[in-house]
């Protein structure tokens, strides 16, 4: 080993730097959480997860102890190597986005929250759109809340 990298693996007192001291590993929910949450800071995602994933996901919710987190990365599956991270997005858009520039909108955002948060480095976050959000749609879903004996 020369000098100069010697240098770089030792910290200012001699001892090993921080990153040769152990690993981190980081679990795929935790990369889905943060995608999650970046894809749905663009105002033009309605919600993520397509009309089965949807259901899953209320039913889900309404089952003791099967709602932990589900919310967030309904829509969203990962893989994570040790130093890669790949996503999948499944989004619903606001009837009138442009979605070309929502979906570039949506990667740029997570690419850079999973990379700053995670260190890991994003090879690819694949976007598919299944369905527009339509205004007339909140009307509809009310009108079944209101005509529901139980919630």
């Amino acid at each position: 080993m020369t000098e100069t990298t010697q240098r770089k693996n030792e910290s200012q007192d001699g001892a090993a730097a921080p990153g040769a001291r152990g690993s981190t590993s980081i679990a795929d929910p935790v990369v889905a959480k943060i995608a999650g949450m970046a894809a749905r800071e663009i105002p033009e995602v309605h919600h993520l997860g397509g009309g089965m994933s949807k259901a899953f996901g209320a039913v889900r919710q309404r089952v003791p102890g099967g709602g932990g987190g589900g919310g967030v990365t309904q829509g969203v599956k990962v893989e994570v190597g040790e130093r890669q991270a790949a996503v999948d997005l499944d989004l619903v858009v606001e009837y009138g986005a442009a979605i070309t520039d929502t979906a570039a909108d949506v990667r740029t955002n997570v690419i850079n929250a999973v990379e700053r948060m995670t260190g890991l480095d994003v090879v690819e976050v694949n976007i598919a759109v299944g369905d527009v959000h339509l205004p007339d749609d909140e009307e509809e879903d009310e009108t079944e809340q209101e005509g529901r004996r139980v919630a």
